[in-house]
């Protein structure tokens, strides 16, 4: 499941069958004679994926994920900005975790590798082929979209949402209901780019805050940035402020808000 990789080093994953995933076997209603034969042994597959995981995160710390589109090119202002996101926060001493993919995924490994820092790489099984970017270390690739999130989850003090698709806005929304849910512990959920994702956080206001289906507190804990020393500066001072409190946010310590820096 995962691979040490050495520095310049690509891992290209064959394409699969969409029916060959995992993820589509476990996710697929069964037949009963499926049901019998394979459901058992997948469970003891998914908890070996954990474990292994598990295992190989488990020294990881500080660390910041980075989320954002593999189809953004090199030459998009929100690749370069990627890049210096990642190489500040690595410099101030976090190890950099992403999907391990091209985009905004390579550009933020490259950022912590210019960095001197660990950079992780979580890739996933997909129908068509994705390859571990050259700028990630410690590379694991993973048959369970939920096991995969879960790691980004447990070892990370931040998430960082540069432009993205479905994948980014599933990180996203499933942080920030783990969050209001009170399942882990608040951390900042930062996302880059007013131009991008303004029109969410006024649609939240507009229309699911104004419906009541959340608070105010629940947007206003959304971080919407357009600098790094900025992004870089809010990681920073949530973490050296949970060294010192040690508690969480039903404790002593408040959340950071951040709202437009226009």
């Amino acid at each position: 499941m995962d691979v040490d990789q050495p520095t310049g080093h690509e891992i290209h994953i064959p394409p699969k069958p969409r029916e060959a995933l995992e993820d589509r076997k476990l996710l697929d209603r069964p037949s009963r004679h499926e049901l019998l034969q394979s459901e058992s042994w997948r469970v003891l597959r998914i908890t070996s994926e954990f474990v292994t995981g598990f295992d190989h995160l488990a020294e990881v710390y500080p660390a910041v994920s980075i989320f954002g589109s593999a189809r953004t090119q090199l030459a998009n202002d929100y690749y370069n900005a990627a890049v210096k996101t990642a190489e500040l926060i690595g410099k101030a001493g976090f190890a950099v975790i992403t999907g391990g993919g091209p985009g905004i995924m390579e550009a933020a490994n490259k950022g912590a590798r210019q960095a001197k820092a660990l950079s992780i790489g979580c890739n996933i099984e997909l129908p068509f082929e994705q390859h571990v970017n050259e700028y990630v270390d410690k590379a694991m690739t993973f048959r369970y979209f939920f096991v995969r999130k879960t790691m980004f989850i447990k070892y990370s003090e931040a998430f960082i949402a540069f432009p993205g698709g479905f994948g980014t806005l599933d990180e996203l929304m499933g942080a920030l209901t783990l969050i209001q849910t009170k399942k882990i512990t608040n951390f900042p959920v930062i996302l880059y780019g007013t131009e991008y994702w303004g029109g969410l956080l006024d649609w939240l206001r507009k229309s699911v805050l104004a419906a009541n289906n959340i608070t105010k507190e629940d947007v206003d804990s959304l971080h919407l940035v357009d600098d790094p020393v900025r992004v870089r500066d809010i990681v920073c001072a949530f973490h050296d402020q949970a060294l010192v409190t040690n508690a969480d946010e039903d404790e002593s310590r408040p959340p950071l808000h951040v709202t437009r820096e226009d």
